[in-house]
């Protein structure tokens, strides 16, 4: 996996907001430095989109082409959707350039030996109705200079708000500008909201051809000399939405109990996995039992974990890794009427024999109508770009 993805999956999450069950929100995120860092991954403009917190597209100042991200993307969004993205995000690209140096002028760090950064992401949120259409809930066109928030829209007053001195000339200029704040309002609660529901579709058409995810109940030593730590693992899903239990002896444990939960993290392949585990003592001889609900596979699955039954297969295992040193042969046997040899070592033992699913770790000569296509946050078509020209926005009232 590339490393600017590693780097900017983590970024995206730091935007990324809880959302309900039946919301869906589409975030485009830019980043451009002042100047090469020379670490591998990071460029000097990065651009990419999310769905759901998950990134769907991508750019860099590198190879300067905008390229999908998830199968589906490939699949129904034609040639020519890529090809105007790139040549937007190409505009954008120059647009940054500009204006880190006037942002850097304005501070006074033209002589600043450290890189400067400045961000924007553009988002909106839609919630499902019973008919199955989007509406529009929030949307948001916030700025960030050098990590600190800088400039954002106020979508119900149609302002922009300032919260630092430094961008208040930027405030009064785009303020000034009655035909940008309209467009940018109208780009977030309405084409933002068409682009979010094709998207959400098309998503959903893979999801109905996804596997379902993988499932394992398994302890293993704890740090306490007398206890063991009973985990329940479920990976490879694409829908962020999962319920994940853990009972004992029927009954639903919870952090009263000691039950922690790693939460809904990325994998390394664009799939999602959550953890939850609980320590018990080794001599504790109850039913432990793992349920995973993942409603966009229909997934209803329920796996048992006992000390009895971790024990005999322990020893299973030991008896049958002799059969086979000394037949030099593996018999196929089959565990439990369905389970094979290895099946049951891995849902035993789930992610320590796995080499595959770990999670992600670690963590920061214009045209008019080339600004005019950058300033509202468009993405998707040069009908915007007309539209934005016809209505006469200036192309240096969205400099900053």
């Amino acid at each position: 996996m590339s490393d600017e993805f590693n780097f900017y999956k983590v970024l995206s999450y730091l935007f990324s907001a809880k959302l309900t069950f039946k919301t869906h929100s589409l975030t485009y995120i830019y980043t451009g430095l002042s100047k090469p860092v020379g670490l591998p991954g990071i460029h000097e403009f990065t651009a990419m989109g999310l769905l759901d917190g998950r990134m769907i597209d991508y750019y860099d100042s590198e190879n300067q082409t905008k390229v999908p991200k998830q199968e589906w993307m490939r699949e129904h969004f034609p040639a020519d959707y890529w090809g105007k993205g790139t040549q937007s995000r190409r505009i954008k690209q120059q647009w940054f350039k500009v204006n880190i140096g006037i942002l850097m002028e304005r501070m006074r760090q033209n002589d600043s030996a450290s890189p400067h950064v400045l961000q924007w992401m553009v988002r909106c949120e839609g919630e499902t109705q019973p008919n199955g259409a989007l509406r529009f809930v929030h949307g948001m066109s916030k700025y960030n200079y050098d990590g600190n928030d800088f400039l954002s829209f106020d979508d119900k007053s149609r302002v922009w708000v300032a919260p630092v001195k430094e961008a208040l000339p930027s405030k009064t200029k785009w303020d000034n500008d009655q035909v940008l704040k309209e467009y940018t309002k109208g780009y977030l609660e309405n084409e933002c909201i068409d682009w979010l529901s094709k998207s959400v579709t098309s998503e959903q058409k893979q999801l109905k051809k996804a596997p379902p995810p993988d499932v394992y109940v398994f302890a293993k030593k704890s740090r306490v000399e007398t206890n063991l730590t009973v985990t329940c693992l479920a990976t490879g899903f694409y829908s962020k939405n999962i319920i994940v239990r853990i009972r004992r002896n029927g009954r639903v444990l919870t952090e009263d109990d000691g039950l922690s939960s790693s939460g809904v993290l990325p994998n390394n392949d664009e799939t999602f996995q959550r953890r939850d585990h609980v320590e018990i003592l080794k001599s504790d001889l109850s039913k432990f039992s793992c349920e995973v609900v993942h409603e966009a596979t229909r997934v209803d699955v329920v796996k048992t974990w006992s000390k009895k039954l971790f024990l005999l297969s322990l020893l299973l295992i030991i008896t049958f890794g002799n059969i086979y040193s000394a037949n030099k042969t593996r018999p196929k046997i089959e565990l439990y009427g369905t389970a094979s040899l290895r099946g049951a070592v891995l849902e035993l033992l789930g992610p320590m024999l796995a080499d595959k699913k770990e999670p992600t770790q670690g963590l920061a000569g214009w045209t008019q109508q080339s600004v005019s296509l950058f300033a509202a946050g468009c993405e998707h078509g040069s009908h915007q770009t007309v539209k934005c020209s016809q209505a006469g926005v200036s192309c240096l009232a969205h400099f900053m």
